[in-house]
């Protein structure tokens, strides 16, 4: 489905009442996409007082799904074979049920660090070693 601006901004909505009462400041890493850059979205932004931080051009690898996630799930599935699609499904929920809460903490808290990683080096790739 499209994610719209009134789409997102109840997506905003719903995250906001997850986090309620849990951090004094909100972080937000916010990219130019439509729905992000929609006069709906700035406002409702700015109606729960969230700082944005902007996502510099072409730097995927600041999600942290990207930099973290994806990057064990590869390493999970390097060389894996499957029979069928209910194999891999079971191998995928495996996968995700068996990582503990701080592997996806760890993931979210380095967020900070590659962004200033990336701004320093003007927008260049991290080059993951």
């Amino acid at each position: 489905y499209t994610i719209t601006a009134d789409l997102y901004c109840q997506q905003l909505d719903r995250f906001a009442q997850k986090l309620k009462g849990k951090q004094d400041r909100i972080y937000f890493l916010h990219d130019n996409a439509k729905p992000h850059v929609a006069k709906s979205t700035r406002q409702k932004l700015l109606e729960l007082g969230w700082v944005t931080i902007p996502h510099p051009p072409y730097s995927p690898h600041l999600a942290p799904t990207d930099y973290h996630l994806f990057r064990s799930l590869s390493n999970h599935l390097r060389e894996k074979k499957f029979d069928d699609e209910n194999d891999l499904k079971m191998d995928l929920l495996n996968f995700f049920g068996q990582k503990p809460q701080d592997f996806y903490e760890r993931g979210i808290l380095s967020l900070p660090e590659r962004w200033h990683q990336v701004i320093d080096s003007n927008g260049a790739y991290i080059v993951e070693s």
